[in-house]
């Protein structure tokens, strides 16, 4: 399918959000030791603009709900091309996406047992064969963050491969608002089950159980099918600075959902709807610009593959750098980002290289 290469660049922009984050988060809050010496703050960042950058930095783990969107709309809008050209080959279709999804997972494992400079806060033991299998739901105490805490997605995102063909029916068969409004009606009731009337491990609403994440991933296919019915109405809306001002505006309010049971039923689809709002709508400014876009883009082309990798590495270098100083920890965090990003790159086009080869069909003999 043809990429559109500013949601290539919203994607780089959330992966790196997701690796700062992480890398953030280690830096100030990890293990029981008090964070970097706040002495050597300058003063002015103990003003307004230096509180908004620690309470936005905090936020960072909002542009995982901005990814679920952005893949409901990649899949959709690819899975809708493939419709227009013949009825779908569900198995082939299967296929293709368990080839793109498990080979580079399976690397990130070997990289991980294999790499010095991770992370390691649990053993390898027998659950390591659930984890390679992606069934991380399975006793999910024990096993949802087992070795790297960011492989949950994987195990989230196979169970919307599993059900897609039956969403992508409904989306086809109701169109995207009424299928919008059902999918929400129904995660929304599963959320609140898991949290009001039956409580759960809160693992089962953050994604062990993907329908409970069904409103965002709704909203990503139901994007995707007005953005191919009305492109220009649509991206008008979401780069045209529009979509940047609504999301920054409804943030805050976004923000109270998190105060009160009932309340948070709503509070990912909210906050990582409005993430994906600014994130789209920053991409479409960087898309304006030749290189940034292009380098921008690349990251977001293989993100999947950072995702899997950086944060045993990034929580292995923050947790040895927390007596640095503020200064040196943004010169740090700019250099890790560029690297988590080429090392992700380099991985994740190796493993597609290679499996491609391994999947590609035999030329045909010559025919006389």
């Amino acid at each position: 399918m043809k990429r559109l290469l500013w949601l290539d660049v919203a994607k780089g922009l959330a992966i790196l959000v997701v690796v700062y984050f992480h890398f953030y988060n280690t830096y100030f809050e990890h293990g029981s030791l008090a964070p970097a010496d706040w002495s050597s703050l300058p003063a002015g960042l103990t003003t307004f603009l230096g509180l908004a950058w620690i309470k936005l930095s905090g936020m960072g783990f909002h542009a995982v709900g901005a990814f679920i969107i952005m893949s409901g709309w990649v899949l959709m809008q690819s899975t809708e091309r493939r419709a227009a050209a013949g009825p779908v080959a569900w198995g082939a279709w299967y296929r293709a996406r368990l080839f793109r999804l498990y080979p580079m997972y399976w690397v990130a494992h070997v990289v991980y047992l294999v790499s010095p400079f991770v992370a390691r806060f649990e053993k390898v033991d027998g659950r390591i064969v659930l984890s390679l299998l992606g069934l991380r739901f399975i006793n999910i105490d024990m096993n949802f963050f087992y070795l790297n805490a960011s492989w949950w997605y994987f195990s989230m995102l196979i169970q919307f491969y599993l059900i897609f063909p039956l969403l992508f029916w409904g989306a086809r068969k109701l169109g995207p608002s009424t299928f919008l409004l059902i999918a929400c009606a129904l995660g929304f009731f599963v959320r609140y089950l898991m949290l009001i009337p039956y409580p759960q491990n809160g693992m089962w609403v953050l994604g062990g159980f993907a329908i409970c994440r069904l409103p965002e991933f709704a909203l990503g296919m139901a994007l995707g099918m007005w953005d191919s019915r009305s492109q220009d109405r649509v991206e008008r809306f979401l780069l045209g600075g529009l979509g940047l001002l609504t999301g920054v505006v409804l943030y805050p309010a976004a923000l109270q959902l998190y105060h009160g049971g009932f309340a948070y039923t709503f509070v990912d689809l909210a906050t990582g709807g409005c993430c994906f709002l600014v994130l789209v709508g920053i991409a479409g400014i960087i898309a304006r610009f030749a290189i940034p876009a292009k380098v921008f883009a690349l990251v977001g082309a293989f993100s999947y593959g950072i995702y899997l990798v950086h944060q045993p590495y990034v929580i292995w270098l923050g947790l040895r750098i927390r007596e640095q100083p503020i200064w040196t920890f943004f010169v740090i965090t700019a250099a890790t980002l560029a690297v988590m990003s080429a090392w992700g790159i380099i991985l994740e086009k190796a493993t597609n290289g290679f499996v491609n080869k391994l999947t590609a069909k035999p030329p045909s003999p010559p025919t006389l």
